[in-house]
């Protein structure tokens, strides 16, 4: 990357703080704790929290300028201003990274908001992801406790001559009507200060301090900035008690923007949650130390529109305390997500199913805010499984490459000496406090992303890069794996990631929807047989990418065989069932190739038994389920894959939606068939990962080749009557119309410029084989799988078969 500014002397300003900028610490909260349901003395938030720290500086520019520039990052998120305009709209610079290691500064064109005269620039720094709040449990000062600015304006005249105005001694600190702001937490707003000080010309009160910190980890912005969408309405507002309580119909992750009559000194509240309880209360369903969703405005006598600046909340209801329904005027939610262009849309006749991939939709939406997170009101950190999980369909809606190789850079800047790619990132400090519950920083489906998702990037978007850039970090974690599984055996077992700590198929619903639910119990029975079959895949994986990128890869091939005999040595019993039998492991078994091909059919039996056993429903948890329905499909359980995916019993896609979900629910059963609401997130992507088989089995797109350059369009499981689905690719957009009728079907296929594509239109006996055949004798038959296979250039073109 050129002209990257990583040095003090590439700076005209230096890094700024002040006496007040200092974060207080948490005191420690590990895991064993947290679950274990302890509670530690309460003390106010107000006590906690200082407020937001703001900078300022007035100068003269002169006359005749030809642009100006803003260039500034911070330790903490910033709000810039220049002459009391926003400097941009974008929100939550300088984005999530691991800031001691990579910190990306931000460049702002400012021509239209310098004035010739007096300037008056203004920032404001909060806690943010560097401070606050952010662990899993609670914890603060993340990555440090001393919030910081940096930035220079840059100014060019129309003579020729260049001024840099750097953050130095000269600017002047102080506070103002932010009273705290966490990201978790919520913030407090005293609206009797006023905003004055971003125009006028006085300086705040306390001097600022010139602080040594680091500035090799600078990089200029990569990816997409995080920015305020499109407002949703009010769908329904109520009273409960003497609280206003507001649905606004979808569950988001955003803020609230409110409108009323504020008293003097009144004390407004405004709550978060997701879902009411069984009796239709406003009910807060998250817990855990520091996650309040909270926010709170002092009245100052007048009507206002106000919203918080510096954090964001997960939610669909807002309970607001302390404003009569008399002086409430409007409130509106304003989702927050990184700014991807949208790629995918899909609309089919079935309603359920439409609302499932809104759900689907949504849910991205509230989780790729800055990073991809599990759920954005709860840990919202970057779990490396959920993306592993989700990378695949993440990339049909928005064009999430940039995102995902920005939180890639993070993984591997957190991969520890020994190659253990750790289980989130960022890591923050709090991060090696998961050691203590679980006994390890890795596990087998997580650390495996930073080979998986690479993978799924490039055959996504066919850019070898991505695969070149994680090369290095994916040996590690292959050389880690490896040594972790052989350990200090001696014979065929050291094959067997059977040595440590793995999450396992984890939260398989058996375990999960009775009265005692056990995540770790899921762990425990599954976990060395879904690890050593992700061993087995990542080997097969880096054989694929060695040999793309030019290098000998036959040691992960070998190594990859190695396993597969171990495996079917030692975990497929006497009776050809595994010696973990449930449904997920089997499940993995056949989708990674675990056993020689005269084994596979035992195994596709005994899962296709289990499923039928459990009512037909599915029973696979975290690292499974984004095969199940590939599997059965593959091998010719095509209805059995159409009967689970259109399932409404628990568990189930359409469960969620019968019981009214904008999002993925973080259990199967967060709302229980007699209606009792748990305590969980009810927006986790994980479990939308099915989105990726529907688009590629059900709608028919296929990437051929990497990044589309060859597209199959195969259809081959009906689940609703009517499909119109659009795709945008880089070569351009790829159009799909199905319409299924009694004793015909009808395709209507749009392949881009510069693009092949193969057109597969089934057959399923004899009869409309010889129909096929007669209609279009262009095309070759694939006897195996059943279809007639026809190449296309560029152009639209009409099936009926």
């Amino acid at each position: 990357m050129k002209n990257i500014k990583n040095t003090a002397d590439m700076w005209q300003g230096c890094w700024i703080s002040s006496d007040q900028a200092t974060v207080s610490d948490e005191p420690d909260f590990d895991l064993a704790d947290m679950f274990a349901g302890k509670k530690q003395k309460f003390v106010p938030v107000e006590k906690r929290l200082h407020p937001v720290v703001y900078f300022k500086k007035t100068f003269i520019a002169n006359k005749y300028i030809k642009k100006a520039s803003l260039q500034i990052t911070a330790q903490g998120i910033y709000q810039a201003y220049m002459n009391g305009r926003k400097v941009t709209s974008a929100i939550f610079t300088p984005d999530y990274t691991n800031y001691n290691k990579f910190l990306q500064y931000q460049t702002y064109d400012i021509t239209d908001k310098l004035i010739e005269g007096l300037n008056v620039f203004c920032v404001q720094v909060a806690d943010g992801w560097y401070a606050g709040r952010i662990s899993v449990q609670g914890g603060s000062t993340q990555f440090g406790n001393q919030l910081a600015l940096l930035a220079d304006i840059i100014i060019e005249y129309q003579n020729g001559k260049k001024e840099i105005i750097g953050t130095n001694h000269s600017f002047t600190s102080g506070e103002g009507k932010h009273c705290y702001a966490d990201i978790e937490i919520g913030e407090k707003q005293d609206l009797r200060i006023s905003d004055n000080w971003l125009k006028d010309s006085k300086k705040l009160v306390e001097p600022v301090i010139e602080i040594k910190a680091d500035y090799s980890r600078l990089v200029p912005q990569t990816g997409p900035l995080v920015h305020c969408q499109q407002p949703l309405a009010s769908k329904k507002i109520w009273q409960e008690d003497s609280s206003l309580i507001i649905d606004f119909g979808q569950v988001i992750a955003g803020r609230v923007r409110l409108t009323a009559n504020f008293a003097y000194n009144q004390r407004v509240v405004l709550k978060h949650s997701e879902v009411l309880d069984e009796n239709g209360k406003f009910y807060q369903n998250i817990v855990g130390r520091n996650k309040d969703q909270t926010d709170i405005f002092i009245g100052n006598g007048q009507q206002m529109t106000v919203e918080p600046d510096f954090t964001f909340h997960g939610f669909r209801y807002v309970k607001i305390s302390g404003l009569t329904e008399q002086d409430f005027i409007d409130a509106q939610a304003i989702p927050i997500y990184s700014n991807m262009p949208e790629t995918g849309w899909i609309k089919t006749d079935n309603g359920k199913i439409n609302q499932l991939l809104s759900n689907i939709k949504w849910s991205q939406r509230g989780n790729m805010l800055s990073i991809p997170t599990d759920c954005p009101q709860r840990e919202r950190v970057g779990w490396t499984g959920d993306m592993q999980v989700f990378a695949p369909a993440s990339t049909f809606f928005m064009n999430t490459e940039a995102f995902i190789r920005r939180w890639l850079k993070n993984v591997r800047l957190d991969q520890r000496a020994n190659g253990e790619i750790i289980d989130y990132s960022p890591a923050p400090k709090d991060a090696a406090k998961s050691v203590q519950f679980t006994g390890s920083y890795s596990s087998a489906g997580w650390g495996d992303a930073i080979i998986m998702v690479p993978w799924t990037l490039y055959q996504r978007y066919g850019h070898i890069d991505v695969l070149q850039e994680n090369y290095q970090a994916m040996t590690k974690w292959i050389e880690f794996a490896q040594q972790s599984a052989a350990s200090d055996k001696v014979t065929a077992q050291k094959y067997l990631w059977d040595t440590k700590f793995h999450y396992g198929d984890w939260m398989f619903p058996s375990l999960m929807l009775g009265p005692n639910p056990d995540p770790m119990k899921t762990s425990k029975l599954t976990k060395d047989v879904v690890a050593t079959a992700f061993l087995k895949h990542s080997n097969d994986l880096m054989f694929k990418i060695s040999e793309i990128l030019g290098l000998d890869g036959k040691q992960y091939q070998d190594y990859a065989q190695k396993v597969q005999t171990a495996f079917t040595k030692y975990y497929v019993t006497n009776d050809k069932h595994l010696i973990n039998d449930y449904q997920g492991c089997y499940v993995l078994a056949i989708a990674f190739d675990l056993v020689p091909p005269k084994l596979k059919a035992n195994l596709l039996d005994r899962l296709v038994q289990k499923i039928h056993d459990n009512n037909d429903l599915l029973d696979t948890g975290f690292l499974a389920t984004p095969y199940l329905l590939d599997v059965l499909t593959d091998d010719g359980y095509i209805a059995l894959a159409q009967k689970l995916f259109l399932q409404e019993s628990c568990p189930s896609w359409l469960y969620e939606v019968n019981h009214g979900a904008t999002t993925i629910w973080e259990s199967w059963a967060g709302i229980q068939p007699d209606g009792h609401v748990g305590e969980f997130s009810f927006n986790h992507y994980a479990m939308g990962c099915v989105l990726d088989w529907f688009v590629r089995d059900v709608v028919g797109i296929h990437s051929e080749q990497p990044g589309y350059q060859i597209i199959k369009i195969w259809p081959r499981v009906k689940i609703c009557n009517k499909i119109s689905a659009s795709y945008v690719t880089d070569k351009g957009l790829v159009k799909v119309d199905l319409n299924y009728h009694d004793d015909y079907q009808e395709l209507t296929v749009n392949i881009p410029l510069n693009t092949r594509a193969v057109i597969c239109l089934p057959y399923h006996n004899d009869t409309q084989k010889y129909q096929l055949l007669r209609t279009y004798t262009q095309g070759t038959l694939n006897q195996d799988q059943k279809y007639l296979q026809i190449q296309v250039e560029a152009g639209s073109y009409y099936y009926r078969y």
